[in-house]
């Protein structure tokens, strides 16, 4: 069982998930905003990672901007979950992998430099298990992805670290016009972070030796990507259920297609809500429109929080009930950064 966080442990995993600094020695930079010392930082940082409560120090991609992913989920038998999920699994482009409380209970992620890829690697799991995917691409981000607190909020949920509102009320990103500006020398550095900074003094050295560039252009390079949200955020990404957040639910609503972009902006604001997106309905067997995103410390809680988000979202849209569901995770049997890059230069 993992020990309790230090005070120094918990402000690098709540304060640093995101604005992680740009200068040649940034664990030195945290130390010194910490009062601790490079050594120390570095020590800790690779102890957390070796507890599995750091998944990585290292950046979170917008999607669909260097390739594709979608979500996709199989019905799968009980008696073979675990052949299945391992099946699916050995795809390198499988980056997320869930089993998750319904008939659709193995959800997984599958990120690829382009459509048609992700749709050969659906069809082969297809071909190969027997078992149809349920393909439900994003259609509408209403959440940037800043962070998760470990700080309970007032309802005792996780809400994400440091968050200003930032959201997609102003309307959709143009992906095509984001991936106009981006050079060759882009998709190098994001196949060179996957696995994340190194832990050493001189990480972005590292990260611009494995490019063929310098230092000082890999660390002008990657402020560019920030400033054009093609990297979301850049810092420690931490893994919820290591760190006591043991209630993993995704929400699944039916919201009225004419008001699911409001739904979506109103949810992307609640405390505690950590993904929200708008994805395609699959009748008859998928009806829901909008997914979210909850994490508590347990179950009830993530319930309570479920109740008072569809009565408030109920009153705020004028509908008298809304249907939704959560669907809390039971196993996870994988997590890791997507791999455009990589994946890319491979094919």
């Amino acid at each position: 069982m993992n020990t309790p966080l230090t005070d120094l442990e918990f402000r690098l995993l709540n304060d640093w998930q995101r604005g992680f600094p740009l200068v040649s020695r940034p664990y030195a930079e945290l130390a010194a905003r910490l009062g601790s010392d490079e050594a120390t930082v570095l020590a800790r940082l690779a102890a957390l990672r070796e507890q599995g409560r750091v998944s990585r120090v290292g950046a979170v991609f917008r999607p669909h901007v260097l390739g594709w992913s979608t979500l996709a989920a199989v019905a799968c038998p009980p008696e073979r979950l675990e052949e299945v999920a391992g099946l699916i699994d050995a795809f390198p482009e499988v980056n997320h992998n869930y089993e998750r409380e319904h008939a659709y209970n193995l959800w997984f992620v599958v990120t690829a430099p382009s459509r048609e890829r992700v749709a050969a690697v659906l069809a082969e799991i297809h071909r190969r298990s027997g078992l149809k995917p349920l393909d439900l691409p994003m259609l509408a981000d209403y959440h940037i992805d800043l962070g998760f607190a470990l700080r309970p909020s007032a309802s005792g949920d996780g809400v994400a670290a440091n968050r200003p509102h930032q959201h997609a009320a102003g309307g959709p990103v143009d992906t095509a016009a984001l991936r106009a500006q981006l050079e060759s020398a882009d998709y190098a550095l994001a196949a060179a972070l996957e696995d994340g900074l190194a832990l050493t003094p001189h990480p972005y050295a590292r990260l611009a030796a494995r490019c063929g560039m310098g230092e000082a252009a890999c660390l002008a390079r990657l402020e560019r990507l920030l400033a054009l949200s093609v990297i979301r955020r850049l810092g420690v990404v931490v893994r919820h259920r290591e760190l006591g957040y043991a209630a993993n639910a995704m929400v699944v609503w039916d919201i009225p297609d004419d008001r699911v972009a409001e739904a979506g902006r109103r949810l992307a604001a609640e405390a505690g809500v950590t993904l929200c997106y708008q994805r395609p309905r699959r009748p008859p067997d998928w009806p829901y429109n909008l997914f979210s995103m909850l994490h508590g410390r347990d179950r009830d809680a993530v319930l309570a929080r479920v109740a008072a988000l569809r009565e408030r979202l109920g009153r705020d849209l004028g509908l008298a009930a809304l249907e939704c569901r959560p669907l809390f995770s039971r196993r996870r049997f994988k997590q890791c950064g997507a791999r455009y890059g990589s994946l890319a230069r491979a094919a």
